[in-house]
């Protein structure tokens, strides 16, 4: 039998709508275009605030083609800057995360900066007298924190961070005072799990976006979610959160009950699952009685670092209450995603998917994803 594959030549029928071409998730010139135009020019979430939990404390985090430290300075307040010695250019910090006493020193030629990014000090630096210590300081990148969470935009003129991040959470549940409830900044990390994803961060993007593959790869979520068994995703309206089945106790692996809800989360969101997107790497997934943070770290055009946060009610951390049920139900959901989009990335490639494939009905927001992209990018790849 002979297939026509769906081209852009090629009619589609009205039930659905096509995807992105295939070298949108392989081409490197793409993905180069969407670390400069996407991950190095809007607000990224970086670090969770209470991971720097005293002055000195920094992480060093990957965004774009860039290194930054996330550091807490002696006043206690988060500040970032490029990871970038302004001598001759060498990485300050090698660490993934750490501690220092007062100042950043960079190992090749001992250029000292406090933790405001000040120079204060370098070999023979009195003789220079000339020298600007604030102009030669360490390269400033905006951040604001929001829910817990360091989010940095290294842009020289960052877009407002209350209608590209805030505004998401009001686009998806209506209002910010549904996501406020849920008191995220106040809670306590329970559990956090690495992936290291071989595949295209839209992919994840994607597959996290729609529901139509719960029934197939997702058995325990469509336990505790019924009508995700229909292929709707949680977020195909505005203010929507899944029901939990009739006889699910809680937002665990085997519907068992779980904590207390969170004191300020609303009557009608009891007993709801709600998913944000923050475009372009974050994931908000809420619950009664915890939250899932996920930030996405695009590494390559075909790998993606997945950091996953499970958060509670700091008395539930400190009693030392058993989290691991409801840690698995996400964890799970999150390996069976993950294989899905490593399954997918090697067929980016091939020739029947070089004009793409197609959205179903129940999947049409994400074309609105890809109409985002292909904006932001300008037309690059199309």
């Amino acid at each position: 039998m002979t297939t026509t594959p769906v081209s852009p030549e090629s009619p589609v029928s009205p039930s659905l709508i096509a995807t992105l071409p295939g070298h949108f998730y392989t081409d490197p010139e793409i993905f180069r275009q969407e670390q400069e135009r996407l991950f190095e020019s809007m607000w990224f979430c970086a670090v969770r605030s209470a991971d720097l939990d005293k002055p000195g404390a920094f992480r060093t985090v990957q965004i774009g083609r860039e290194s930054v430290i996330v550091n807490r300075n002696r006043k206690g307040e988060l500040r970032a800057f490029l990871n970038i010695c302004r001598h001759r250019g060498a990485r300050l910090c090698t660490e993934e995360s750490g501690e220092v006493r007062r100042s950043l020193q960079c190992p090749y030629h001992a250029w000292t900066y406090d933790l405001d990014g000040k120079l204060i000090a370098a070999p023979n630096l009195v003789k220079m007298p000339d020298i600007d210590r604030t102009e030669y300081g360490l390269v400033t990148v905006a951040l604001r924190e929001w829910l817990g969470y360091a989010w940095v935009c290294l842009a020289d003129e960052p877009p407002s961070f209350e209608e590209t991040v805030i505004g998401a959470a009001v686009e998806r549940l209506g209002d910010t005072a549904s996501i406020e409830r849920y008191r995220t900044e106040d809670l306590a990390l329970g559990r956090r799990i690495t992936y290291d994803v071989k595949a295209n961060w839209k992919l994840i993007v994607e597959n996290f976006m729609e529901c139509y593959h719960c029934a197939t790869i997702h058995p325990e979520l469509t336990e505790v979610l019924p009508e995700f068994a229909d292929g709707y995703a949680a977020q195909y309206y505005v203010g929507h959160g899944a029901e939990f089945g009739e006889d699910v106790k809680g937002f665990t692996v085997d519907g068992s009950e779980g904590f207390a809800k969170l004191p300020e989360v609303a009557e009608d969101q009891d007993r709801r699952y709600y998913a944000i997107t923050v475009k372009p790497t974050v994931f908000i997934n809420l619950v009664p009685d915890h939250v899932i943070l996920h930030r996405m770290f695009p590494m390559a055009e075909d790998r993606t670092i997945v950091e996953c946060d499970w958060l509670y009610a700091p008395e539930v951390v400190e009693s030392g209450a058993d989290v691991s049920k409801s840690v698995e139900l996400f964890h799970r959901v999150n390996a069976q995603d993950f294989e899905a989009c490593e399954r997918t990335q090697p067929a980016m490639a091939s020739r029947a998917y070089r004009s793409g494939g197609v959205l179903v009905p129940t999947e049409h927001h994400i074309g609105i994803f890809h109409s985002w992209l292909t904006e932001n990018l300008g037309g690059i790849g199309a």
